[in-house]
C-alpha cells in the first residue's frame, strides 16, 4: 500500500532563517558603523596578497581589520598580524563557507567596538560561500588572470552575488589567453551594476583604486 511521503524542503528553511539572521546583523554593524566586506575568491587568486598590499595602501584612511576563515590552520591570519593588522582566525569545521551566524561569532571575538573596516576572508571556494549571506554590507570578488576569462559563466551565483569583481595578477597579462572585454561581459551579464577594478597585488598596480573603492563605499555606510 502507497503511502504519502512527507517532503521538508530543508535547505529552503536553512536560507531563510540565515537571510533573517544576516539582515540583523546588518542592521547591528549600521548601529555600530562597521563596515564589513566580505571577500571571496578561489584558493590561489591572491585574497591574502590582495589584503597586505591593501593595508599599506589604507594606513591612515581607515582602521582595518580582518578575520580568516578556512577548514583549518591560522597561515594567513599569523601573515595578517605579522604586518600589524589585527586578525583572528575562524576555523570552519569542515564546512567550505561561513553563515551569517559564524560571522556574528566571528564578529564578537574580534571585537567591533571602535572598529571601523573589518574585512571576512571567507573560505577560498567559487560555489558555497557565494550561497550564504553572511550579514556583511558588500561583497567582493578576486578573479585571478591564469585562472581564466570565463569564471562568470561557470560560477554564476558568485558574479551575481558580489559588489565588486577584482581581477588579480595584471602583471601575468601578456603571458596567459585572458581576454578583458569578454570577462567584464560575462561579468555584466550576471550582474550589470558590478563594479570591475584591476590590479596586481604583487607590484601594487590598482591598488590605491581599490583602496579608494573601499573608503568610499566605508564612508557611505557609516555616515
Amino acid at each position: 500500500m502507497e503511502k504519502d511521503v512527507r517532503v521538508i524542503e530543508v535547505k529552503r528553511s536553512i536560507f531563510e532563517n540565515n537571510d533573517q539572521d544576516a539582515a540583523r546583523l546588518r542592521a547591528e554593524l549600521k548601529e555600530k558603523k562597521v563596515f564589513l566586506l566580505n571577500l571571496m575568491s578561489s584558493p590561489g587568486s591572491g585574497k591574502t596578497s590582495t589584503l597586505l598590499a591593501l593595508a599599506r595602501a589604507l594606513a591612515g584612511r581607515i582602521k582595518m581589520g580582518v578575520m580568516e576563515a578556512d577548514i583549518d590552520s591560522a597561515v594567513d591570519a599569523e601573515k595578517m598580524m605579522e604586518a600589524g593588522v589585527k586578525s583572528i582566525q575562524i576555523h570552519t569545521g569542515g564546512m567550505c563557507h561561513l553563515d551569517a551566524d559564524m560571522t556574528r561569532q566571528g564578529l564578537y571575538e574580534f571585537g567591533m567596538d571602535g572598529a571601523e573596516l573589518i574585512v571576512l576572508e571567507n573560505v577560498g571556494n567559487l560555489v558555497c560561500p557565494a550561497e550564504f549571506d553572511t550579514g556583511a554590507v558588500k561583497n567582493m570578488t578576486i578573479l585571478s588572470v591564469p585562472e581564466g576569462d570565463d569564471k562568470p559563466q561557470k560560477y554564476p551565483l558568485m558574479y551575481e552575488k558580489c559588489d565588486l569583481l577584482v581581477i588579480n595578477k595584471t602583471d601575468v597579462l601578456p603571458y596567459f589567453d585572458f581576454d578583458k572585454e569578454k570577462v567584464e561581459r560575462y561579468a555584466k551579464l550576471r550582474n550589470p551594476d558590478i563594479d570591475i577594478l584591476y590590479i596586481s597585488a604583487r607590484t601594487g598596480e590598482g591598488i590605491d583604486a581599490l583602496a579608494d573603492w573601499i573608503v568610499e563605499k566605508a564612508n557611505e555606510w557609516r555616515a
